[in-house]
């Protein structure tokens, strides 16, 4: 019988291997001892599972996003087909030679718009854009300058836009997690100093990389007060 149980279970995994290998809103059981394991290619894994990430961000026609320190464009150029040609694509570089080769790339697009950019902000005027996307940028920030770095983007941001960082997850072993990636819980705490709160931090599977997407603390009203109850003193 045990056998039996055994056998099915491996069907069921074999039939649906949505259950191993979890995305968004799925369950964080470990149904399988490897489905964690890295299984990318490369410095940048995730462009794997680019259709997960862009589910995710939920970008509209005529949104706004800078794409900070957006390297060939990669994801500038599927944010771009998101946004379509209302939007705008901000190509955000520190490079000129990266910079140059954008516009050659895009010079079919208007909608994406290369520019050398400052390595202390982005020259953007204040609540212009929907939404700021670093893809593993934020670990080559000028040491120290983080938290000042997320406050430039608290105001470039409008209101309701959001804030998202694609980096290595510096806690899973790794030869290059410590120098080319970052702590989530320290990216946290940055981004709340710097006005932001996080709505979502997820692994994504199989690439040792994290998604987090913040929005403005401004979005959170004080809670209401409370009612005090006549036996509420006596309670612990």
């Amino acid at each position: 019988m045990c056998k039996l149980f055994r056998l099915l279970a491996v069907l069921m995994l074999i039939a649906c291997p949505s259950v191993i290998y979890a995305d968004s809103g799925e369950s964080t059981r470990i149904v399988e001892a490897r489905q964690h394991a890295f299984k990318g290619k490369g410095g940048y894994p995730y462009r794997a599972k680019s259709d997960y990430v862009l589910k995710e961000l939920d970008l509209k026609a005529g949104d706004v996003v800078v794409d900070i320190g957006a390297g060939d464009g990669w994801w500038s150029e599927r944010m771009a087909k998101c946004v379509g040609a209302d939007g705008v694509i901000h190509a955000s570089e520190v490079e000129q030679k990266k910079v140059d080769k954008m516009k050659e790339k895009f010079a079919d697009s208007p909608q994406v718009k290369p520019y050398l950019s400052p390595f202390d902000g982005t020259a953007l005027p204040e609540n212009s854009c929907d939404l700021a996307f670093l893809s593993k940028t934020y670990h080559h920030l000028n040491k120290d300058s983080h938290v000042d770095y997320l406050r430039h983007l608290h105001k470039v941001i409008k209101p309701t836009g959001r804030l998202c960082v694609i980096e290595r997850h510096s806690g899973i072993r790794g030869s290059r997690a410590k120098e080319h990636g970052w702590s989530p819980g320290l990216l946290i705490q940055q981004a709340e100093e710097a006005g932001w709160i996080c709505v979502r931090c997820e692994l994504v599977t199989g690439t040792y990389h994290f998604m987090a997407i913040f929005v403005q603390q401004e979005l959170f009203p004080p809670e209401p007060p409370r009612k005090r109850s006549g036996n509420q003193n006596n309670q612990n």
